[in-house]
């Protein structure tokens, strides 16, 4: 089998991605604060943001593609900490996609539906950036330099996503779950709205990209538009607990380190005709809830 590098195998979208992968690819992943262990995958630990140890990594392992995950993903922590975020979004990609470059590698780049700011969904490939936070604001900046660097690269734009956690990485959704089983009150936006995938829909989303050498931008979104109150609700439903643990609020009762965005829906149409075929939402929870925990 081709060999495939993951990097961030640690984090939530990495981890998931490396057990999709293992199907069709020899896996390879990086992590460098948190270590984990994948059964079938081989794990190195590599800072991805000096390029020196990098190429080394790419050398010994001559990856046949290149799916980079790694990030500091957290809206907040990127507003508080935007040097170090920056070295993480930016510097890193920036690495990954001179080497890439270099060798002609398939390689996709998670980017994010925030590089928008909420104002036009649905939001297709074609349409105009304009992040209003940080994290945002580094993955658009991610985003152009990569495709200068290496114009083969796949822009990939992820939406909210939710499944199982990583040993050391979780979902939104672990914590909804936990508090609903507790029996405690979970307060939830009706006015912040999203195309939410499971991890397993945009691993494969990331495979077709490299599987099929996809240049440019594609969106990778859900099939549902949905608001979190209303997910909220769906999983309270689906889990037989009290639906009125769910209470409604709005994004201006909350005072944000980082600035949201209302309404980041992607029209990912471009995907679906690709093959990219995420299940409805109750259809993914339904999986995932079954799974033996």
């Amino acid at each position: 089998m081709k060999k495939l590098l993951v990097t961030g195998a640690s984090g939530f979208l990495g981890w998931n991605l490396c057990q999709q992968a293992q199907a069709n690819w020899e896996v390879y992943g990086t992590y460098f604060t948190h270590e984990v262990k994948i059964s079938g995958a081989t794990l190195s630990k590599t800072d991805l943001k000096d390029f020196a140890a990098l190429a080394q990594l790419f050398k010994k392992i001559q990856p046949d593609a290149v799916i980079h995950t790694a990030a500091a993903s957290k809206p907040n922590f990127c507003q508080t900490n935007p040097h170090e975020s920056l070295a993480i979004n930016v510097t890193a990609a920036v690495n990954i996609a001179r080497l890439c470059g270099e060798g002609n590698l398939p390689c996709a780049f998670t980017s994010t539906d925030l590089v928008f700011d909420g104002k036009h969904p649905f939001y297709q490939e074609s349409d105009p950036i304009c992040p209003i936070n940080y994290y945002g604001e580094q993955k658009a900046i991610a985003e152009q330099k990569m495709s200068e660097i290496y114009p083969a690269i796949a822009i990939c734009r992820m939406p909210l996503m939710f499944g199982a956690p990583s040993p050391v990485a979780a979902s939104f959704l672990q914590g909804m779950i936990s508090n609903l089983k507790a029996g405690k009150e979970i307060n939830l936006f009706v006015d912040e709205f999203r195309t939410p995938a499971s991890a397993t829909a945009a691993s494969q989303g990331l495979l077709l990209a490299v599987e099929n050498q996809i240049q440019g931008i594609l969106h990778l979104g859900g099939k549902e538009r949905i608001s979190r109150y209303d997910f909220g609700l769906l999983l309270a439903d689906m889990l037989q607990l009290p639906t009125d643990l769910i209470k409604p609020g709005k994004q201006a009762d909350v005072v944000a380190v980082a600035p949201r965005s209302p309404d980041t829906s992607l029209d990912s149409s471009k995907a679906f005709a690709l093959g990219y075929q995420p299940l409805s939402l109750r259809e993914e929870l339904v999986n995932l809830l079954s799974r033996p925990t």
